[in-house]
């Protein structure tokens, strides 16, 4: 086994082993590697071992391995902020838009779609606890913006992402009942189906308390490489 291959297996060896602790299936949590940082060879060589979903944050930089990669067959994810005069090429180029806090986000981003394209995934960001520095929307706007995001054309609401303060575990349970609470102001209720919580660092709570989709980049490619 190559180092990649080496990286991605032991990921996933600490995924199941984080979901046999609580009797969860381990297929029932995707593993999203984020790429942020890391040149394009290095995601060609993740993408070898067998890797297929990776998370950008940074659009410019997002956009340069799009085009340079575009050869392979890769769901993108943007998990970055998401600024109103980006959503253009986030609706044109992602298969999963992570970073929605207000409706006007997800309408344009709707807008801009193709209709040519399968719709664009897109998780609502919530504040889960209640971070000054933190985008996202707060705990008691979700459940409104669910019933509005949910029946616009060209997009799948698909749940939620949090990132709560490290060491704050407690926070994965908060947004896990959020999750449930608000599928009902939900149009597609079947589509209610991703909770995108957990980074190398506090994965076994969040898989614990719920999530069905890890961000990993550190465990996966080492260190970043900043080249920005």
């Amino acid at each position: 086994m190559n180092q990649s291959q080496q990286s991605r297996q032991s990921v996933l060896d600490q995924i199941q082993l984080a979901c046999e602790h609580v009797q969860r299936d381990p297929a029932s949590v995707q593993l999203l590697a984020v790429s942020k940082t890391h040149p394009s060879q290095s995601l060609r060589k993740m993408y070898q071992a067998g890797q297929r979903s990776f998370g950008e944050n940074y659009l410019q930089e997002a956009l340069t391995k799009i085009d340079e990669l575009q050869d392979l067959e890769i769901e993108w994810h943007f998990i970055g902020h998401v600024q109103r005069n980006k959503t253009k090429h986030l609706a044109e180029k992602f298969d999963w838009v992570h970073g929605v806090d207000r409706l006007i986000i997800a309408e344009r981003l709707s807008i801009q779609r193709l209709e040519s394209r399968k719709p664009l995934n897109i998780c609502i960001q919530v504040n889960i606890d209640g971070q000054d520095s933190k985008d996202g929307c707060q705990p008691d706007e979700v459940a409104e913006l669910v019933q509005h995001i949910s029946q616009l054309p060209n997009i799948r609401l698909r749940g939620l992402m949090v990132i709560p303060a490290p060491e704050n575990s407690a926070a994965f349970a908060d947004a896990k009942t959020l999750f449930e609470q608000v599928r009902s102001q939900h149009a597609r209720p079947q589509d209610w189906d991703t909770l995108s919580m957990g980074m190398s660092g506090d994965l076994d709570a969040a898989i614990a308390a719920g999530s069905t989709m890890v961000r990993v980049g550190t465990a996966l490619f080492g260190a970043r490489d900043y080249h920005h």
